[in-house]
């Protein structure tokens, strides 16, 4: 079942589950897939990978080994060249892909927020006239110049993506965000399949070619959240949850959710937003998560409930409500943080994803990250399916927790617990405000 439960390398797998390891698969790979064999389908048929990158590899390789996928999948999208193939996924297979629209951070100077020219738009990004820039990086711009594609409208990107998620009524936002790390390669856009320019295992700008010479360029954050912010509104306009990337953006991210909870009010309540690959530390999870209402005295932030940094006498309520976090073992594992943060995070609010632009590796990798949060939270993990329609939450097993937590991000409409302290404060205020209009 899981690695703690699993038996000598040699054991039989069960025959519930279909295998099919590809020779040129990594050894821990084969292991972790050895770990899937043992759990029965009807288990592995309430999992769900919240994200993963299954249309960046081989489409008919994918297509069909998703026919046989023991796991749903939320399919991201990330440029324009992949916004369909994702389409195309779902529409062959929608009982096991849910489909997410959008445009990924690491492409947004690729988009351009008013009508320019090629060269001015990219200068501007780059080559800001204040302080005058560095001569290597003047070299540098015009070595990369010619790498770089004509840029495209956000008006057009809007309209694309308006009409993509308008196709699939239960399509998500993603994959969408902010990146303060990658930097712009010297070499031009990839086309799909674009596995095959991956460095294996990479991230953080290297999961598209790590090997490829890298320019000394960043997007500006401000020119980032420009894109990820229209995006986000149209995911408030058409009701549709959200899965974010966030990469070195600790505090930015803080204040992005603030901001959009400040301008969109009870309507970005109703949409559901996972922090997927979660890399926050688990102190700035809880200050996002949490908010301390009393004593008045003590700081504007606390700790999670769950947490022992939670002073006794205090009380807590949610300040994002809507806000998930998503953990993989692809990214997540080379750290041991990760278990500080599912240790941080309240039961009902983490989700697991393989992240992984292999399919093959969604349903293992997933799996082994489901089981990592159960051991560090203390959950059985299932063996076999026996549940009552009505059973109570105490004899759930992680699988059944993550399924319930899914339905919860999937669902939406989050309600913001108001306690008596701060409804008698809202109603002074607006008195007051009243008074002072008199």
């Amino acid at each position: 079942m899981c690695p703690s439960n699993a038996g000598a390398a040699g054991d039989s797998p069960s025959p519930n589950v279909s295998t099919s390891i590809p020779a040129a698969i990594p050894s821990e790979d084969v292991l972790l897939q050895r770990e899937l064999d043992r759990v029965p389908r009807e288990v592995l048929a309430h999992v769900v990978d919240v994200h993963c990158h299954p249309t960046d590899s081989d489409f008919g390789m994918t297509s069909e080994f998703v026919k046989e996928l023991p796991v749903r999948i939320c399919a991201m999208s990330t440029r324009r060249s992949d916004q369909e193939p994702v389409a195309k996924l779902a529409r062959a297979h929608p009982e096991k892909v849910i489909p997410c629209f959008g445009y990924h951070p690491w492409f947004y100077h690729w988009i351009s927020l008013e009508p320019s020219s090629k060269e001015a738009h990219y200068r501007a990004l780059f080559l800001p006239a204040s302080p005058p820039p560095k001569p290597e990086h003047v070299s540098a711009f015009e070595k990369l110049l010619p790498f770089l594609p004509e840029p495209t409208p956000l008006s057009e990107v809007i309209t694309d993506v308006r009409a993509r998620l308008t196709a699939f009524p239960h399509a998500m936002l993603g994959e969408v965000g902010i990146d303060r790390v990658c930097r712009i390669p010297y070499s031009y856009p990839a086309d799909p399949p674009y596995a095959s320019s991956y460095n294996d295992g990479g991230d953080g700008g290297d999961r598209e070619g790590g090997s490829r010479e890298l320019s000394p360029f960043t997007i500006p954050l401000e020119h980032q959240l420009a894109i990820l912010e229209a995006q986000l509104a149209l995911a408030v306009e058409l009701k549709r949850n959200v899965s974010l990337h966030s990469v070195k953006c600790q505090q930015a991210t803080g204040e992005l959710l603030d901001r959009m909870k400040t301008r969109f009010g009870a309507a970005w309540l109703r949409i559901s937003i996972d922090l997927h690959s979660c890399g926050l530390s688990a102190q700035t999870w809880q200050q996002i998560s949490v908010r301390l209402v009393s004593p008045p005295s003590q700081n504007h932030y606390s700790y999670s409930v769950e947490s022992p940094g939670l002073t006794l006498g205090t009380s807590s309520q949610k300040r994002h409500p809507n806000v998930f976090l998503s953990l993989s073992t692809a990214i997540n594992a080379r750290s041991p943080a990760h278990k500080a943060l599912a240790a941080a995070c309240a039961p009902d609010r983490i989700l697991v994803e393989s992240d992984f632009h292999d399919v093959r590796r969604s349903a293992p990798y997933t799996w082994h990250m489901l089981c990592t949060v159960a051991a560090v939270k203390g959950w059985r993990v299932e063996d076999k399916w026996e549940y009552a329609p009505d059973a109570e939450e105490e004899e759930w097993g992680a699988v059944r927790r993550f399924e319930e937590n899914w339905r919860l991000f999937e669902r939406g409409r989050h309600e913001e617990l108001v306690t008596k302290k701060r409804r008698r404060d809202r109603a002074i205020e607006e008195w007051e405000a009243s008074v002072e209009d008199d």
